[in-house]
């Protein structure tokens, strides 16, 4: 009785998210859309972004990340929501010299929550804080202290425009000690652009702009520019926003990427 109990209550779950996105069916695509450009949107959603990133490292090679993303709102009351984000990275990394060989695993977890507005006027908003986890399986993966830091999100999303634009940011300090892994302090600030066509395509650009303020002054930025292209789709009534970018770092840090490949597919559960 005990080992179908699970399988039964992912079941379950799973139908009553299905039964969600059926209640939500009458947004249009383009809706839809503009509905996952949202960070602090009103969606559960379970976003599965992969990161290849070219000429890495010393020996120019090839590093994956693929960062499964799961997105929960809980509602608060009818003024407030908070949006909670959660991020594992599965990375693949190749070998810094020669007979190092590559690793793959579990890199840092880290978890946002955002306090934002459930019926926001205007611009839509959210604060909140981020902790990062040293969930690495492979010292080589991660960092194996704890951070903390503040995180924030403002956008804008005209109703009759097909423009969604914003900006994500977010700063992580170390707050625990561990003697093999350096302090952490960096910044991210992810701008966001998106145009939407009738019929749930889109264009978009969203880079992800870091600063490792620990590094020295030549490798503290990654400054990337690029954008690509996206579409939301139907699998029977589930909503699917898909999505590829390419990305060149017009600044990087010493043996840092040149350039970035990302692609995504986010399967979507509206309330």
């Amino acid at each position: 009785m005990q080992e179908s109990f699970a399988p039964a209550l992912a079941t379950a779950l799973f139908g009553v998210l299905l039964a969600g996105s059926a209640a939500r069916a009458e947004l249009s695509t383009e809706e839809l859309a503009k509905l996952a450009q949202n960070p602090v949107g009103n969606l559960i959603s379970v976003p599965f972004q992969n990161n290849t990133n070219f000429n890495y490292g010393p020996l120019d090679r090839t590093q994956n990340i693929l960062n499964i993303q799961p997105v929960y709102p809980i509602h608060l009351n009818d003024e407030w929501n908070i949006i909670t984000r959660t991020i594992f990275p599965l990375l693949w990394q190749p070998e810094l010299y020669p007979g190092q060989g590559s690793t793959f695993g579990l890199s840092d977890t880290q978890f946002s929550a955002f306090l934002s507005p459930a019926q926001p006027k205007g611009l839509i908003w959210g604060v909140g804080a981020i902790a990062q986890l040293p969930t690495n399986t492979n010292d080589v993966l991660g960092n194996n202290r704890w951070g903390l830091g503040p995180t924030a999100v403002v956008l804008k999303i005209e109703h009759g425009s097909p423009w969604v634009y914003g900006v994500l940011a977010n700063n992580i300090w170390s707050v625990s000690g561990s003697g093999s892994s350096p302090p952490i302090n960096q910044m991210l600030v992810q701008p966001f652009l998106n145009y939407n066509f009738k019929g749930g395509t889109y264009l978009t650009t969203a880079p992800i702009i870091t600063a490792n303020w620990q590094a020295d002054s030549g490798d503290t930025w990654t400054i990337p520019l690029g954008g690509g292209v996206g579409k939301i789709f139907h699998l029977g009534k589930l909503p699917i926003n898909s999505q590829i970018s390419a990305y060149y770092n017009v600044e990087t840090p010493k043996y840092g990427p040149d350039w970035q490949l990302r692609a995504q597919v986010q399967f979507m559960f509206p309330k």
